[in-house]
């Protein structure tokens, strides 16, 4: 049974950082691509982050956010710096064969971690 599960939200300042983690089990870690998606409220999910050998970031987070990863503890990480109030949001981690932006291309998903930017 594929499990990935989130931890590492919270609430932080604007100008903050938190590192999310994603830890995963049931699953070929290393053959997967892994990614963050978020989910503000009244919005739909939108991509954040996503990584195989190379990674992508939506343009809302790039030079902010990195994404990394770690095939030994088979867990995904979400480093995210200078953090503003419109990075509120649940944070999902989600698993798939392709890294791609699109969330119907994860079958894997996690539970969700709620990371709050107070200003």
């Amino acid at each position: 049974q594929v499990q990935l599960v989130e931890s590492g939200g919270g609430l932080v300042q604007a100008g903050g950082s938190l590192r999310l983690s994603c830890a995963t089990s049931g699953l070929i870690f290393s053959s997967y691509a892994l990614g963050w998606f978020r989910q503000a409220p009244g919005k739909e999910r939108e991509f954040v982050a996503a990584i195989t050998w190379r990674s992508q970031y939506a343009d809302s987070v790039k030079g902010r956010f990195t994404i990394s990863r770690d095939n030994d503890k088979a867990t995904v990480y979400l480093q995210m710096n200078s953090l503003k109030p419109e990075d509120t949001a649940v944070y999902y981690c989600a698993a798939g064969p392709y890294l791609v932006t699109d969330e119907t291309g994860y079958d894997n998903w996690g539970q969700g971690t709620q990371v709050t930017v107070s200003s």
